[in-house]
Formats: C-alpha cells, structure tokens, sequence
C-alpha cells in the first residue's frame, strides 16, 4: 500500500480528464486527513474527488436540517464515518436496559440518516464497521454477557451489515476487517487521538481510502470480472511439462497447500460471479491433465471460462481471451509468478491489473486478498452462471492469433547470459535438466551426473552451460548444448535443452549464435541435429526448421561458412 506522505504528493498533480465524483464527508472524528487521503487516492483511480467535509463532529446537524451545507452540495455518494472511540463513549452514557440492546439503537439510528438523506437526495451512503476496542471490563467473560462493550460492538457491526442488506443504496466499507489483518495498533495512534481527536493513524489513512475509491468503483461501474491465471508455479507448484501430473505440488501437505488454497479463492471468486480464465505457455493437452485427472485438484475444467494454453506470448493470448469475454483489459486481472511475463504483459497492455506476486509462493494468497482486486456492489443468482457463459462463447469464437512484436521491450530488458563449459558448479543442474525436461529437449536423452561428468572431460565432447538474467532477477542455469565432434568438419548436436521460463525472448538465436561462433573458430564446417519427437516436446518440432537447418534425411545441416548472426537482444557476459 502506497504510505500517506507518498499518497499526499497526488494532491499537486493534475485531475484533468478524470471522471468526476460529488463526495459528502461526515465524521464524529477529526476528518481533514482522512479528506486528503481520498482526494488524493482518486489519482490513482483516475476519479477526481469533489469533496464536502463537514465541521467536526455534526453529523446529526448535516443529516436532520434540510438546510445544511450537506444538501445544498448535493453529493454523489456519503461517506459517514463513525469511529469505535465515540461509540463507546455513547454506550456507557446509556443505562443497563439500553446496553443490552446497544446495537440495535445504533442500526436505528443509521437507517434515520439513510432514511433522511435518501428522503431528500439522489445519493448512495456508504457507512462503516466499528474497528474493534476490548476495554477489558470483563476480560474473556465479555464474550458471554450481553451487556458488555465487546459483545454489543459486535453485534452492532452484524447489525449494520444485515441493515446494509436490506436497504437499497446503503454500502458498508468494513473497517473492522481491514483492522482483522492490520492490528489494531497499525490502525489507532493514539497520540493522534489525544492530541487531535483524529481516530486513524496516518498509515492506515491509504488503506480507507483505497476502500471507499474501490466500492465508489465498482457502484459506478469500475470493477474487475475476470482471473485470469498462469500454471506452473502459480495454479500448481513445478512444471508440468517436466514433473508430470504427479510431480506438481498440490493438495493439502506441504507446499501444496499453498496451491489449494488459491484454487479454492479462485473457485470462490468464481461462484460469486467472476470469470475465471488460464493463460499458460504450454502444451495444451499436458497443461488440462491436472484439471482432468489430478484427485487433488480444486479448480476444474468446468470452473474455466477461457483456457488458453500454448506457445504463444501471454500478452496475445490475454488479447484473444479478451476477444472472446468482450470485455475491457481494465476488468481484468493477470496473476503469473514470472516477473518477465508480468512485466511484459504490463508493458503490451497497459490497462489490465497484474499484481507484483511475493518471492515466497506461501505469501500469494495472503497478498491478493489484501488487496481487495474483486469488490463488487451486487451479486445475483444469475452471476454464478456467467462461467458456462463465457464457456460456451468462447467454442462460438475461432480466432487467428499472431506473435506481439516485442523487439523494444526485449531491447530494454538488459539480458545477459553467462556462458560456459560445464564445471563442478553446474554439473549437478545440467544432469537434472537433462533428466526433468521435456517439452524444450530435442533428443531428450537422459544423463546422470557422473555421465555429465564423463562428457564434460570427453574431448570429442564440447559443453555449454547457459544462465539468463535480465533487470528484473536472475533466472539462473536454464540451457545446455551438448556437441559431439563426428570428424574434422562436423559437429552434431547431442543435447539441446532449455527451460520453458525463457521461451520467445531470443534465447534459440543467441544459443546458435554461440554454437557457429565455436564452429568457425575451430574449423567445423557444418552442423548437424536431430529431432525425436517424444509425446511432450511437441512444441520443438519445427525448431531447427525455424533456425534455416535444411533437413538431409533424418538430421538437419546448417553450413558453417554461410551463417549470419541471428538477431538477439542478449549479450555475453562470459565468453567461451
């Protein structure tokens, strides 16, 4: 969450061209902070906020004369924001029979202010839930007598939400559950509140800001309806192209718990009306066997609306998913681990959400609730159908999809990728690789260690390991070549395998590069490979076609002496 001070640099920033929100502010507490922060969090949702704060402490003034300031401004949306501290000074001014019916006197009391203002204006009135206080009266035992503080606070915030349920218009922003997550002491500052009566502490002002923008939203029809995900490492942990079905982690045991639960938030949200959609490079029919057959799969092939799953870049695949759900990129939201396909996606459609994922996968769930992405202001029996909706629309929708020019972003990216001979340290990883990969692996011949060994000291054998990094992180070792010398003049292609992670960012133009450069040094005249085609590595079968190999047989041939360089936005950081 962006901090206040930051939040407050908004405020010098031009609101020109933004849509333009009448907001009545009414608080028993001191409001002037609370009235920047949301002035200035419309910037960031592009709304610009006209607000009216009333005096201090006058919202009975505001709502009951017909005279005040409050309609002759005639706002949009109300905001009447009552704090906990107020509350429970009323409650002890009350006597014992009215403590035990507390809540009910104050649901009372707001449906009399939404029962006025609505009398009077054309307004929606969002209230709010009281953040906890336990005073500590009765300790534990507060929670089994209806006359203490603790019990009547609750029951009034039920109160207020079954009220808000029953009334047209009236939106409840819930600041006893952002209080659930945040504490109570990120919430209250209480030298704030003593010195001026101001109930919020400055960190928490962005976050009721965020809230009240987000229900203003999504009343106006600014909302997301679509999740659309990525798989490996995102939906399941590992990748199923290389684990299989059964090495991707997912139920309720270690990490895969992690994974099940964003699935069943997943699944949630789409019984509550949201589209759920996957975008994944993949192998199609390997990326569905888990929706398919995996026991411990929450998420079905019935609980997607698009699944999209190929080689394609990710910002082409959202554009067709978007063609086939007709809706805007603003309504939707990318979830990927990959920092390279998030950031790309952003830069190829700059409307649609991609939240920044945490490094550690437990924190993923956690991390999107937080941030409230799906608030909605309705919710229908008819929602709950929209998935079969868009399902049986998109078998209506054929569509021919083409590769995203994506040379500037590549350019830009910074990549740079360490070259050498296989050694002790790369070892290990280059025979798990050999051993894991699937769908990127020519020939997918497996190795141990000690045959990468054996190999690595073979002078009739030349290595190459290969890392990738970029300004976003290091992806670490993600390919080997292997070369065997046939004669004088030729080399053919043991291995070539690659990770899936690096897939259309120029890496197969840079590898061959690497590969002709040690072939012209070292006189070998041509170059040949082989393709065995294996029921995953379908999507390298036209590689050393796409790389101008001719096919001579069963091997393809690249001559040496009229190669040129194939275009690639990644440098060398240490040549061999």
């Amino acid at each position: 969450m962006i901090s206040f001070n930051d939040l407050k640099k908004n405020l010098k920033k031009d609101f020109s061209g933004f849509k333009k929100i009448r907001l009545a502010l009414l608080s028993d507490s001191a409001s002037q902070l609370l009235n920047n922060a949301i002035k200035a969090y419309g910037f960031e949702a592009q709304l610009d906020f006209e607000i009216y704060e009333a005096d201090y402490n006058q919202v009975d003034l505001q709502v009951f004369d017909p005279t005040s300031e409050l309609y002759s401004f005639k706002p949009d949306f109300i905001f009447i924001n009552r704090c906990t501290e107020k509350l429970m000074k009323d409650f002890y001014k009350k006597d014992k029979v009215l403590q035990g019916v507390f809540s009910d006197y104050v649901a009372d009391t707001t449906r009399q202010y939404y029962d006025t203002i609505t009398q009077r204006l054309r307004a929606k009135v969002i209230i709010n839930t009281y953040p906890e206080i336990n005073d500590s009266v009765f300790g534990n035992f507060a929670s089994k007598i209806n006359t203490s503080f603790l019990y009547q606070q609750r029951r009034t915030n039920l109160a207020l939400m079954d009220l808000s349920a029953q009334v047209k218009d009236m939106f409840v922003c819930d600041l006893a559950a952002l209080q659930s997550g945040l504490g109570y002491h990120f919430v209250f500052d209480s030298k704030m509140y003593v010195n001026a009566d101001m109930v919020y502490s400055l960190p928490f002002l962005p976050y009721i800001a965020k809230h009240i923008t987000d229900i203003i939203l999504s009343i106006t029809g600014t909302f997301k309806k679509c999740l659309i995900l990525d798989l490996d490492n995102t939906t399941w942990g590992g990748i199923i192209g290389d684990d299989g079905m059964e090495g991707i982690q997912v139920g309720y045991l270690g990490a895969g718990k992690i994974f099940t639960e964003l699935q069943l938030w997943a699944k949630q949200l789409k019984h509550r009306g949201i589209i759920v959609a996957v975008c994944s490079k993949n192998t199609e029919e390997i990326a569905k066997e888990p929706f398919l057959n995996h026991p411990d799969m929450v998420l079905r092939m019935d609980d997607i609306a698009v699944f999209v799953a190929n080689w394609e870049t990710k910002v082409e695949n959202i554009r067709y998913i978007q063609s086939v759900l007709n809706i805007g990129f603003d309504s939707m939201v990318f979830v990927d681990d990959n920092p390279f396909e998030r950031e790309m996606v952003k830069a190829g459609i700059p409307d649609i959400c991609v939240p920044e994922l945490p490094e550690d996968p437990a924190e993923y769930l956690l991390y999107l609730r937080s941030l409230n992405l799906f608030e909605t202001a309705s919710f229908t029996e008819e929602d709950e159908q929209r998935t079969k909706q868009y399902q049986e629309e998109a078998q209506r929708n054929i569509m021919l999809r083409s590769f995203e020019n994506e040379n500037d972003f590549l350019a830009n990216l910074g990549m740079v990728s360490d070259v050498r001979s296989f050694d002790a340290f790369t070892i290990p990883r280059v025979a798990q690789l050999t051993q894991r990969s699937n769908q990127f692996n020519l020939r997918t011949v497996r190795y141990t260690e000690e045959d990468v060994k054996r190999i690595s000291t073979d002078p009739t054998y030349v290595t190459l390991s290969l890392t990738l990094e970029d300004r976003f992180g290091d992806h670490g070792l993600i390919g080997l070549i292997i070369l065997k010398k046939e004669d004088e003049t030729t080399l053919f292609i043991d291995s070539w395998i690659m990770s899936c992670r690096v897939l259309k960012r120029g890496m197969e133009n840079f590898i061959l590069n690497r590969i002709v450069s040690y072939a012209a040094s070292n006189n070998f005249k041509k170059i040949t490979a082989e393709y065995i085609p294996t029921k995953k590595n379908g999507i390298v079968k036209d590689h050393y076609k796409s790389l101008n190999f001719e096919p001579i047989g069963d091997l393809w041939v690249l001559d040496v002496p009229g190669f040129k360089d194939r275009d690639t936005f990644i440098s060398v950081k240490n040549k061999q």
